[in-house]
């Protein structure tokens, strides 16, 4: 079995495309869209979704209001201004550091695991697809790239199939990383600007 990727420095430069037509063409394949803050791949391959998997990637600070004496200590140390000064948490803004949680005098304050999104097995005219959606304002991470290449690889072996061609995400990032590592081929498609090329290089 071989895994072909296909990157690309900057995004908007073809990469879903190239992809597509390449599950288009070739035989004996799985398809897998890691490039989860713009998964587009799904548009192209109306996928007809038969597995759904949660993923928890981060944590959320939640405050038991019996146990808070609003001191206003953990106000006063969030960096990230996740906590009103009528001690209110706002989960978009909250990253699960739990600074607030270890200066609590009270333990009010506790981290929750958070659904970050999800990802689909699914069948497609063109063969098995694995994709993944995130939640609103929340961010792709090298542990769901890497669970939606697991998956892949299952169905690949289990229905010995030759080939996974994978649309990577853009940049050169965690998520790119975690796209590529391991694999027999990349492809990096480009365009002839300077952050383009700039980008591609550093892959």
């Amino acid at each position: 079995m071989k895994e072909l990727v296909v990157i690309s420095g900057k995004g908007g430069t073809g990469k879903t495309s190239i992809v597509a037509s390449f599950a288009a063409l070739a035989d004996d394949k799985v398809i897998a869209d890691c490039d989860v803050d713009a998964s587009n791949l799904h548009i192209l391959l109306h996928p007809k979704p038969l597995e759904r998997y949660e993923f928890k990637a981060e944590k959320k600070a939640f405050i038991n209001k019996e146990r808070c004496t609003t001191c206003g200590l953990c106000y006063s140390k969030c960096r990230f201004n996740a906590i009103s000064k009528d001690i209110e948490i706002n989960e978009f803004l909250c990253e699960g550091c739990g600074l607030c949680a270890a200066v609590c005098l009270e333990d009010a304050i506790t981290l929750k695991e958070q659904s970050s999104g999800y990802w689909l097995v699914s069948d497609t005219d063109y063969g098995p697809f694995v994709y993944a959606q995130l939640r609103v304002a929340q961010e792709n991470s090298g542990m769901l790239v890497a669970s939606i290449r697991g998956t892949a690889k299952g169905i690949a072996e289990e229905k010995k199939l030759k080939l996974i061609i994978i649309d990577g995400p853009p940049g050169i990032g965690c998520p790119v990383i975690s796209s590529i590592t391991g694999s027999d081929l990349v492809f990096i498609i480009t365009e002839p600007t300077l952050s383009a090329l700039s980008d591609a290089e550093r892959v």
